[in-house]
């Protein structure tokens, strides 16, 4: 190569980024093409024993949407639509389509090149990808959960497929400006999604011609696709370079606890930092506040997580008393399952009293090995939030579905009071956790091949798998009382599990409470 065509290189720079990234890609540490040929393997051995079947039970029994018109059809799209971008938005704050691999961007960074000439060709790549995911995913839920392809006579599946290129669209660039933007301007999007889902969905509802709903929803997909797109890549050049460093890296310790097995670690990353309200745990006089008070306190410093246990909660408990009020309904399973799984995410965003537990546990050296007044104290907060919320809730809610079937209200109060035990127990277990035993890694050969790899995904969310366990165990049963006399068993073997976790005893706890 000649001295001109050495400058004519270093003086464009997407000659220079495309080097730079050909570099690192064929660095030593990259994956080979055998690499590559295994993942393929893989994904195809696990595409034929597990999902083909799953995906054949799913087509060949009822649908579990019934949208047998347009207008039954664009409430839902709009949910949908508004659920993929707000989701984006969310996942944009925590891991967006900029954050590159720490010694990547510090090279480029280090560099003359402009931010637009080395991130423009890496967003606009990424959010193909995003976009061709997010196709597959709502194409195939479609496909699989409601009865829009199965009638091609009807219209449908075409105004289906184009809603779905749709959010195709829009979820990318939303995924951007959620990273790219400030929180406010996040909001605002949220609250103008939430309007214009609402209008459509009512216009969807009234007197428009045939499929004129999901061709309205189409249209604004489109228009909100360009708009959010242009507005957000014209930020890519203005982008907080220091705080774009500091989550790759985030990025990449995370994505290290993951790839080693502890994933609950990785989540621990994304935490946001407790701000504001330092004064406010102790009183005038210097004494510290209540067990109630504090937790309160410390669950107002994350504003983010307090609101939304604030939403989940309620939900959830609505959720659940609807499922065991109404149990010959046929959704009664499904919003029975929601409710305690919308508890179980509420429970752990109510407050970080759960880690200081797990902390005094397990650092008995640091915190003292005495088990005093540690579960009063730390568990006050949580457990009374979770249930006077979830209980006001459930009253509310069996207020409006008066009169109850079946066994009334003392059945209903039986179900919802095991459910929640269930899932504090669940939520314990889960907060109790530590690093990945070892012996998990032990293979467990069967005629499916190893099947290591299943027990590590179920310990990775044990706590949720115990909530949907229970929930169905206890929708079997015939009757309330026995309902809630295993729920609270198995949230009693979930507490013993637990303290097992951190190296504690029950017998201990029992001796010196």
């Amino acid at each position: 190569m000649t001295t001109d065509a050495v400058t004519e290189v270093e003086a464009d720079p997407r000659a220079r980024v495309h080097a730079v990234r050909h570099r690192y890609a064929h660095r030593g540490g990259g994956a080979t093409v055998q690499d590559l040929a295994y993942t393929v393997y893989l994904t195809v051995v696990l595409g034929a024993v597990y999902v083909a079947p799953v995906v054949h039970l799913v087509r060949t029994t009822r649908a579990l949407l019934s949208l047998e018109s347009a207008a039954a059809a664009t409430p839902v799209a709009c949910l949908v639509a508004a659920t993929a971008v707000w989701g984006a938005q969310l996942a944009g704050r925590f891991w967006g389509p900029l954050v590159l691999k720490p010694f990547l961007l510090h090279v480029f960074m280090n560099t003359d090149l402009p931010p637009a000439s080395y991130l423009g060709a890496i967003v606009r790549r990424r959010l193909v990808y995003a976009g061709l995911g997010t196709l597959l995913v709502v194409g195939t839920a479609a496909f699989l959960a409601t009865d829009l392809f199965d009638h091609p006579g009807s219209g449908l599946a075409p105004q289906a497929v184009a809603v779905t290129v749709g959010i195709g669209a829009v979820a990318p660039v939303a995924w951007l400006w959620g990273q790219v933007r400030t929180v406010r301007e996040n909001a605002l999007l949220a609250a103008a999604v939430a309007a214009a889902a609402t209008a459509v969905a009512l216009l969807g509802r009234s007197d428009l011609p045939a499929g004129g709903g999901l061709r309205l929803l189409t249209g604004v997909l489109a228009v909100g696709a360009a708009l959010l797109g242009r507005s957000a890549f014209r930020s890519v050049p203005t982008v907080d370079l220091a705080r774009l460093a500091r989550e790759s890296a985030r990025a990449a310790e995370a994505q290290t606890f993951a790839f080693t097995g502890t994933l609950h670690h990785a989540l621990d990353l994304y935490r946001p930092e407790p701000r504001g309200l330092t004064t406010a745990l102790t009183r005038p006089d210097g004494r510290l506040r209540g067990h109630l008070a504090q937790g309160a306190v410390r669950a107002l410093r994350t504003r983010g997580r307090a609101t939304a246990a604030a939403v989940f909660l309620p939900a959830g408990g609505a959720l659940l008393t609807l499922g065991v009020a109404e149990p010959d309904a046929g959704w009664a399973t499904p919003a029975w399952v929601a409710g305690a799984a919308g508890v179980y995410w509420g429970s752990g965003w109510v407050g970080e009293t759960w880690r200081g537990l797990r902390d005094e546990l397990t650092r008995a050296p640091l915190f003292g090995g005495r088990w005093g007044g540690t579960p009063a104290r730390t568990l006050a907060w949580p457990v009374v939030a979770v249930t006077v919320t979830v209980g006001l809730a459930s009253g509310a809610t069996a207020l409006t579905r008066w009169p109850l079937q079946d066994g009334g209200p003392a059945g209903v109060t039986l179900l919802v009071t095991g459910s929640v035990a269930l899932v504090l127990g669940a939520r314990f277990l889960r907060e109790m956790k530590t690093n990945l035993p070892i012996g998990l890694l032990l293979p467990i050969v069967t005629s499916l091949g190893d099947l290591s790899g299943v027990r590590i995904f179920v310990w990775q969310f044990d706590g949720l798998f115990v909530v949907l366990f229970g929930v169905l165990v206890m929708n079997e049963l015939p009757t309330a009382p026995g309902a809630a006399l295993t729920a609270l068993g198995i949230a009693a073997c979930c507490a013993w599990a637990g303290l097992r976790r951190t190296g504690r005893a029950l017998r201990p706890l029992l001796t010196r409470l």
